[in-house]
């Protein structure tokens, strides 16, 4: 008996893990191509597709991180069970589609991260407070950073001392340099270190001297990369100033889209980590299988109509204020994903449209909305802990587990 409970419960929590990254890939995982469909650089369905592929790559590649940090970085002393792991992802997914129905902004790292506390402080769990300051400080900095570097972005374009034929390709060369040192689980690295990056890679094939801790050769393939992308984008807008912006746009909202799969897929996932790990002993490879899976569902079935209605704000934005929200975003998730911190991709780029906004004059910025958003991440974040607690308590009453 207590073996078929085990099972049903696995099941149970495999079904909610994939019904959460389902509905990260509709909601989350949207947002970088909105812009590049208000400026007609690419269809709702073609985006949609890519949408699917790049974020479901991202989460395949990526989401190591993160998922271990939601799975057992969130609390002391205790492993999280499959009980505890469908409560709190229930508990998360509950304030996501509350978030998508009411129209209220439920950021989901903020309710993933908040509902496996409370489980995992239900289960008897001490609080991993470093964790959490480490945590508490990365998302206090990222409306400040997010909405200062949308600010210089946006500077930058508006500056009529600088041509768009180079204020544009320098964006690409900053894309693709950081391209280049992205972190990659899919690239062979020492045995000291996870993950490695394409210029960390191609740098160890040649054995050089270090300067300062730094390897002149990645420093090479950084700035190669980096000018692949200026001239690319440069020759494009020298051309056409508009279809060279468009192109950026895609290709901005590739990068994104492949960033926000890794940084999200481990709010989906990070709750199986002990359950498919220690007690399935089964390759954490699966595990992000199973949410880039979701993820990827998500994306085809439910993301073009919200790329249709977010396409339409970004319209209105204009496509040089849309390059300045999701260029910090694209920075900011590989941040994040490097450092394993789970993050709102919706926070970096409602405070990226916030900067840019800014920089065009306060005109367009309403402080009741920014309020309104801060004051439902606090409630998001407060109450999924709460509640969290209150549904493992109330599923181990029922089940006795």
């Amino acid at each position: 008996m207590a073996g078929v409970l085990f099972w049903t419960l696995v099941v149970l929590a495999t079904l909610t893990s994939l019904a959460t990254a389902w509905a990260l890939g509709a909601n989350s995982n949207s947002p970088p191509f909105a812009p590049a469909i208000g400026a007609n650089a690419i269809s709702t369905m073609r985006a949609a597709f890519l949408i699917g592929i790049l974020a479901a790559l991202g989460a395949l590649t990526q989401g190591g991180a993160i998922s271990e940090t939601v799975g057992a970085g969130l609390i002391n002393g205790v492993q999280i069970t499959s009980l505890a792991a469908t409560a709190g992802l229930l508990t998360a997914t509950g304030f996501m589609a509350f978030g998508v129905y009411t129209g209220y902004p439920v950021p989901a790292a903020f309710a993933t991260t908040g509902a496996m506390v409370g489980v995992g402080l239900s289960l008897g769990g001490d609080p991993a407070v470093d964790t959490y300051r480490r945590i508490a400080v990365f998302w206090a900095l990222v409306p400040p950073v997010s909405g200062g570097l949308a600010y210089l972005t946006a500077t930058l374009l508006r500056r009529d001392d600088i041509p768009e034929t180079v204020g544009v390709p320098v964006l690409a060369a900053v894309v693709g340099g950081i391209v280049a040192n992205v972190q990659l689980g899919v690239i062979p690295s020492p045995p000291d270190a996870s993950q490695s990056s394409i210029a960390g890679f191609i740098a160890r094939q040649i054995t050089t001297p270090t300067v300062a801790g730094i390897d002149p050769l990645a420093v090479v393939v950084t700035l190669l990369v980096a000018a692949a992308g200026f001239r690319f984008i440069r020759r494009r807008t020298q051309t056409s100033v508009e279809d060279g912006i468009r192109t950026f746009l895609v290709v901005l909202g590739s990068v994104v889209a492949f960033s926000s799969g890794g940084s999200q897929v481990g709010l989906a996932t990070g709750p199986l980590e002990n359950l498919y790990g220690a007690e399935l002993g089964l390759p954490g490879i699966v595990l992000l299988s199973l949410g880039a899976v979701g993820i990827l569902a998500g994306a085809w079935i439910g993301a073009p109509r919200l790329l249709q209605a977010t396409s339409r704000e970004y319209a209105q934005l204009g496509v040089r204020r849309s390059i300045a929200a999701l260029v910090p975003g694209f920075i900011i998730a590989q941040l994040a994903i490097a450092l394993g911190i789970p993050i709102s991709f919706n926070n970096i780029i409602i405070s990226g449209i916030i900067g840019g906004g800014l920089a065009g004059g306060s005109a367009g910025v309403s402080r009741r909305k920014i309020g309104i958003t801060i004051s439902f991440w606090l409630i998001t974040l407060a109450g999924s802990t709460a509640i969290g607690f209150g549904l493992y308590r109330a599923f181990a009453a029922v089940l006795g587990g």
